[in-house]
């Protein structure tokens, strides 16, 4: 969890020098969003496997990211975790994902999510339930990330997929349920949209539903994009929906989701 007692700076050159060296040593977690784009990767990296007597997974793992087309944090990202887990899984490197995944950096346990999201030896049953202890993470990158990491493989299996996360979408913890709702939008953020949800979203209504009144502003807000996401293709299911809702679920919470749902339409 993110110390409480610290607050992030507004602006990278506006991050104290030790504040900096301590993130990129991976001793201490991001504050905010400002200090998770300004932690260099490849030096929290190096720090990392040299604290952990694996540097001889460096030079492969830079190779790969010199490589990318366009590099930003969340393909950085991509590349260092999808390089952990298959030199990991070479060298059957079985205390790596450990490691990572109870680290005290927050970019240091989203690397972790990748190896879950890029083994093709797990169901999706499997995997799903294996990033679910990263969906309830206390902080925002590993929240954000962990469904990043999955996504692929829940478009590729997703009636499987809406399944096993409707159950989720009735989790006691919020993290929990606003994946279940963030991880199945139809157009996302930063990744590929689910043609599939763009011209059938009805089909994400397993999910939806049991989160259309719920408590959480962090679900809320999802749920909102969820829809807003549908409204581009198919604004007659959505209003529709939120027809539907009004009069079903007269809740403050469900005036904000249909609210923040119809906002494009009703422009």
């Amino acid at each position: 969890m993110p110390d409480i007692k610290r607050k992030g700076s507004r602006s990278t050159k506006d991050i104290p020098k030790d504040i900096l060296e301590k993130l990129n040593k991976g001793e201490i977690e991001t504050a905010n969003l400002v200090e998770w784009l300004a932690i260099d990767q490849k030096l929290l990296l190096k720090n990392f496997l040299e604290q952990n007597n694996r540097l001889r997974y460096l030079e492969p793992i830079n190779t790969t990211i010199d490589a990318l087309k366009k590099q930003t944090v969340n393909t950085i990202n991509e590349a260092i975790g999808t390089s952990l887990f298959k030199l990991a899984k070479s060298e059957d490197d079985t205390e790596l994902f450990s490691i990572l995944s109870k680290h005290k950096s927050d970019l240091i346990r989203c690397w972790a999510t990748y190896t879950i999201g890029k083994n093709t030896e797990l169901s999706i049953e499997e995997m799903l339930e294996q990033i679910q202890f990263f969906s309830a993470d206390k902080h925002f990158g590993v929240r954000e990330i962990c469904w990043l990491a999955v996504r692929q493989t829940i478009a590729q299996n997703l009636t499987e997929s809406l399944g096993i996360l409707a159950k989720w979408a009735k989790h006691a913890d919020e993290n929990v349920r606003r994946f279940a709702s963030e991880a199945t939008r139809p157009r996302g953020v930063w990744c590929e949209h689910i043609e599939e949800l763009k011209q059938n979203p009805d089909l994400g209504l397993i999910i939806l539903e049991p989160l259309k009144s719920d408590k959480s502003k962090y679900v809320q807000d999802s749920v909102g994009n969820w829809l807003n996401d549908a409204s581009k293709t198919k604004p007659e299911f959505v209003i529709s929906i939120c027809e539907n809702w009004k009069n079903i679920s007269p809740t403050k919470e469900t005036v904000y989701i249909i609210k923040k749902a119809l906002r494009t339409i009703e422009k």
